[in-house]
């Protein structure tokens, strides 16, 4: 087994969890979604990234991308959320289901990494 495949198995799950787990709720709710469960998803699928960047086949390179993808709509609800909390009135069902929605992009993107790495998984034979 190799630790290195762990690791990386690991935190592109941690990832696609801690996303899912923002996402799930009322979309205008902000009391549904969490504030530190974003950030860790981003920073979790930062670390995710990193891990993908020495890999250079094929699947390695789609790995990345969709790591890219989520990471930019993960940072561009945290940007928003951060703007909208800032704000002195409270934040609004629109401004919380923008955020949401941005999520939702990068759980898609989660997910595709996810099927991705079980199909390579499933596809390694044993030498």
């Amino acid at each position: 087994m190799s630790l290195e495949k762990v690791f990386f198995g690991f935190f592109v799950l941690l990832a696609a969890t801690l996303n899912f787990g923002f996402f799930v709720g009322d979309i205008g709710d902000p009391l549904d979604h969490s504030s530190i469960e974003l950030y860790s998803a981003i920073v979790v699928g930062l670390v995710a990234t990193v891990l993908k960047l020495g890999d250079r086949t094929q699947i390695g390179a789609i790995h990345l991308a969709t790591s890219l993808v989520a990471d930019i709509q993960l940072i561009a609800s945290a940007i928003l959320y951060t703007i909208a909390q800032a704000s002195t009135s409270p934040i609004t069902q629109q401004q919380m289901s923008t955020v949401v929605s941005l999520s939702g992009g990068a759980l898609f993107a989660n997910i595709v990494s996810v099927v991705l790495l079980v199909v390579e998984t499933s596809s390694f034979r044993r030498r």
